[in-house]
């Protein structure tokens, strides 16, 4: 079994990384704890692989530093960096057993034969496939490939294990236990590591922290409940979860209250949320379509809520949950409804009013 391995951390400082003209990479400063599982998310093109791949050492920044475990590699070719990756496609041997594909980078390494023996067993128990061994790549599902590129990855005991979108490849159940298990491992060997990954699913259920990107640029970076409940912006509020986001203005801050014209809305107001204080001017407002309740126009209200009359447009019914889009005089907002075993869903032009909860509003000026 292998012991737990030297927990290093990663820190990053104002890199920045262009193609020609075009700015990849933007002043990123973020940096990753010792023994983390550390994700990089965000859309396609949003430089994420780039950072990784930065880090690995495939490809150079020309701004910035970069440490690992306190050490500046900037200058350090990829194989002096002592960093293990698994790629998106696993990269495995197809001609090798994989015995022989785990065993690789030992055999480069110039590793004894007893010491190699000794590991290869211990990284194929790690991940349960040790009854796998003759086999090779092709006799195993995507899953257990998986398995493999990651055995033959902490074999090595690298100081840092670089993930890019490692279960990308799998379909959906499998990617469920496939990101249990990454996780698992992950706990084991206190190894840490960062993970690309444009799923926000993935991300959340499995990082400790994250760093959201777009357009090269960071955009924040926390826990998933710090990123879901406190975004800094539109699109980190929009990436990560869904939000209804509504631009207009803040006309009024009060000692208790905030007054927001959203554009195609009557003007609403809240109470001033006590973790940050909007100033009047331009702002998006944002809320989450759990916590807007949604009921019959007319039925008893609960008072604490802002409450705004509307007209159903459409509805899906997605098993845990009813999605509906609500016309609110210009502006469309959407609200999920819990589903219960009988209980009836709303028709598209059906008159409702939704609740919004006001210690959930979040107000964001861009």
């Amino acid at each position: 079994m292998f012991k737990p391995l030297k927990k290093v951390g990663v820190v990053a400082h104002q890199l920045s990384l262009s193609y020609g003209t075009t700015e990849v990479l933007k002043d990123i400063t973020l940096s990753v704890a010792p023994g983390e599982f550390f994700a990089l998310l965000g859309p396609s093109g949003s430089g994420k692989s780039t950072l990784l791949r930065l880090i690995a050492g495939f490809n150079p920044h020309q701004k910035g530093s970069l440490l690992i475990d306190g050490k500046d590699v900037s200058g350090t070719p990829p194989h002096m960096r002592n960093i293990g990756m698994v790629f998106q496609n696993y990269a495995l041997w197809p001609h090798m057993t994989v015995w022989d594909n785990v065993a690789f980078g030992l055999v480069e390494r110039k590793v004894d034969k007893q010491t190699l023996t000794a590991k290869v067993e211990a990284a194929l128990d790690l991940v349960g496939l040790k009854q796998y061994a003759k086999r090779r790549p092709s006799m195993l599902s995507g899953g257990q490939q998986q398995r493999v590129a990651l055995a033959r990855t902490i074999v090595i005991e690298p100081q840092v294990l670089l993930l890019d979108e490692p279960l990308s490849n799998l379909d959906k159940n499998l990617r469920v236990q496939m990101r249990e298990e990454l996780k698992n491992l992950q706990r084991t060997l206190g190894l840490t590591t960062i993970f690309v990954t444009h799923d926000q699913e993935e991300a959340m259920t499995t990082a400790d922290r994250m760093a959201v990107l777009d357009k090269g640029i960071l955009q924040q970076v926390g826990s998933a409940t710090n990123l879901f409940d406190y975004p800094d912006n539109k699109f980190v509020a929009g990436f990560v979860g869904t939000a209804n986001l509504i631009d207009g203005n803040i006309t009024a801050v009060n000692g208790e209250s905030v007054r927001f014209v959203g554009n195609g809305l009557a003007p609403l107001t809240f109470p001033k949320p006590y973790e940050s204080s909007p100033k009047a001017g331009h702002a998006a407002m944002s809320v989450r379509p759990h916590q807007v309740a949604i009921q019959v126009r007319g039925e008893l209200i609960d008072n604490s809520r802002v409450w705004l009359d509307g007209q159903v447009e459409s509805s899906e019914f997605l098993g845990e949950f009813a999605r509906y889009r609500v016309r609110v005089g210009e502006a469309e907002i959407v609200a999920d409804q819990p589903h219960y075993s009988g209980l009836q869903m709303f028709k598209a032009g059906e008159q409702v009013r939704l609740g919004i909860e006001p210690s959930q509003v979040r107000f964001l000026s861009s």
